[in-house]
């Protein structure tokens, strides 16, 4: 598996099946444009099997985090690591952006989803928020 991170709309486009509903074509210019946004996708030989999608945010008295947007696996390749290591991924290219920590959010009973998280180094507060300190 490797993981490049989206340069190109035809990245995105060939990727469309993991996605919730097919990438809109202005959405998807205007999101790899942005400096602060961040796709990165798993392939599996050429096949996308995965995605995670990143947002740095930033805040005068906090300053910038990275915020875990969305998280995909192909279904027929879950349970493989390849989540584990998209988040992680995520995070590595957070610290070297200067963030000073990750978050996302997550459903109270998604399990799938926590332990996901925790095998890439992420703390869970009330079954519900995920952070990572970098």
């Amino acid at each position: 598996m490797k993981i490049r991170r989206a340069a190109t709309p035809d990245d995105v486009f060939a990727a469309a099946h993991l996605f919730d509903a097919p990438p809109l074509p202005d959405a998807t210019s205007r999101f790899l444009a942005q400096d602060h946004s961040h796709l990165l996708i798993a392939y599996v030989g050429d096949q996308p099997v995965g995605f995670v999608s990143g947002v740095e945010t930033t805040h005068p008295d906090k300053g910038t985090e990275m915020f875990l947007y969305e998280l995909g696996v192909d279904d027929a390749f879950l349970r493989r690591g390849i989540g584990t290591a998209l988040v992680e991924a995520l995070k590595a290219l957070a610290a070297e952006r200067g963030c000073y920590a990750m978050w996302t959010g997550t459903a109270a009973g998604d399990a799938a989803a926590q332990a996901t998280y925790k095998k890439a180094g992420g703390s869970i507060d009330d079954g519900a928020f995920v952070s990572w300190e970098l």
